[in-house]
């Protein structure tokens, strides 16, 4: 072995083999910090890569639930103020009926037709209520909801207007609900508003059907999108995640070789103090 005081190779070895230790114990303590194996494109760039384009996709769904939401909402009041329409039809079927009995003094009925006039206006009043985020699925415009449905925003859901408004005049429409102005005064005039009710009811039943599917429709989407969201966010974190409880033992073990390379390092400086030897008496 050659002596030198110019050139110490042990100290280099044990330096060099030191500086690895302490560049992958920083590794380790920022993988616990952090809980990432890879959080930035030096640590691997292919997979950071990936990653960003699924936490892209990700944050995509989340406009998606918001939108399938606010279109769940929409319908879902919809929806609610057909059935009530539904219900108030059904009891101005009822008055109709009873008015129509020929046998019913004039004071009866006309009682019966002011219950019914009651009833026809807070139809209108339901509809003009039955608005959410700005959108009214039910009265005589023309607002439709649709949901994206993908995180391109390339698909979407759509759900169609119902027109269940009353109408202008005293009959009934093909998708209208009775006239702003029907009532009757006389047992004729019940007799003829029964075949017109009905007709409103059957409206309000389609209308019913078409936007009960759509709430079905968008609900499914919302527990899919609910889904893939889940996924992907697993799928992120089996890529970038850091495996603690392997990182926790990998730290523990280079703490012992950084003690371990100090000392190391500590007997290869002491070498050169051999030399003195060499020279004494």
């Amino acid at each position: 072995m050659a002596f030198s005081v110019n050139t110490n190779a042990s100290t280099l070895s044990a330096l060099q083999q030191l500086n690895l230790t302490n560049s992958s114990l920083s590794e380790t303590q920022a993988r616990i910090n952090t809980g990432l194996k890879v959080k930035s494109a030096k640590d691997n760039a292919a997979v950071f890569a990936i990653a960003q384009n699924l936490r892209a996709n990700f944050e995509g769904f989340g406009a998606v639930k918001q939108s399938l939401d606010r279109s769940i909402s929409a319908v879902d009041i919809g929806l609610a103020a057909a059935e009530s329409i539904a219900d108030i039809l059904i009891q101005m079927k009822e008055k109709v009926v009873a008015a129509a009995d020929a046998g019913l003094d004039a004071q009866s009925r006309a009682a019966l037709a002011e219950d019914f006039e009651a009833l026809r206006d807070q139809i209108t009043v339901i509809g003009s209520n039955a608005e959410f985020n700005g959108s009214n699925l039910i009265d005589s415009g023309t607002d439709t909801v649709t949901a994206i449905t993908n995180a391109n925003a390339t698909q979407t859901i759509g759900i169609a207007h119902q027109d269940l408004s009353v109408g202008a005049g005293t009959t009934p429409g093909s998708n209208i609900l009775l006239g702003a102005a029907t009532t009757f005064a006389t047992a004729g005039d019940a007799l003829a508003l029964v075949s017109a009710i009905d007709t409103s009811i059957q409206n309000v039943s389609s209308a019913m059907t078409t936007l009960g599917a759509g709430a079905k429709q968008l609900e499914s989407q919302r527990v899919f999108v609910d889904k893939l969201s889940d996924t992907i966010e697993v799928g992120i974190g089996n890529l970038v995640d850091a495996d603690l409880a392997r990182e926790s033992a990998k730290l523990t073990a280079l703490q012992v070789k950084q003690q371990l390379g100090v000392q190391a390092l500590s007997i290869a400086n002491q070498q050169p103090q051999v030399i003195l030897s060499l020279f004494s008496n």
